[in-house]
């Protein structure tokens, strides 16, 4: 594995890091700062704008106790597809969610499924540290194709 595909992989792994510790400052350095940064929480229009995004995470992270992500099927497509050095990757992934909110009190925890898809594009500012940064996500609901209905 190449480093940049490594680096990319690990910015992908900090976001959900700073998900599961609530990590305000840690999800900031993650994102890409412009306007047209975009994220799409599943079920929901898009948000636009790093501090637009920024801020529905806060509030997310503020209000959600326990959060686990067990991820999946990732997927890994870097631009210029072969190059040494891309400038853009693309991550798609299974994320099974295991998470403590929104149960009755004889219950423990509860789990689902989401697809995300990540767009990462490399800061040439950036000296240290990652210099990949988030541009684009979307998640959603992950539906079980496999089951049938009675009518089928």
């Amino acid at each position: 594995m190449t480093n940049s595909m490594t680096d990319v992989l690990q910015a992908h792994r900090s976001f959900y890091d700073a998900v599961e510790s609530a990590d305000v400052d840690l999800m900031a350095s993650l994102w890409a700062q412009s306007e047209h940064t975009t994220y799409v929480h599943p079920g929901a229009p898009p948000v636009r704008g790093t501090a637009a995004v920024l801020r529905t995470w806060t509030m997310l992270m503020a209000n959600v106790g326990y959060i686990q992500f067990f991820l999946t099927d990732i997927d890994v497509m870097t631009f210029p597809p072969g190059a040494e050095d891309p400038h853009t990757a693309v991550i798609t992934c299974t994320e099974n969610i295991l998470s403590g909110e929104g149960l009755s009190s004889d219950a423990s925890f509860a789990g689902g499924t989401a697809i995300a898809t990540s767009m990462l594009v490399r800061d040439p500012s950036t000296s240290s540290g990652n210099a990949w940064k988030i541009w684009l996500r979307h998640a959603s609901p992950a539906i079980d194709m496999t089951q049938r209905s009675e009518s089928d």
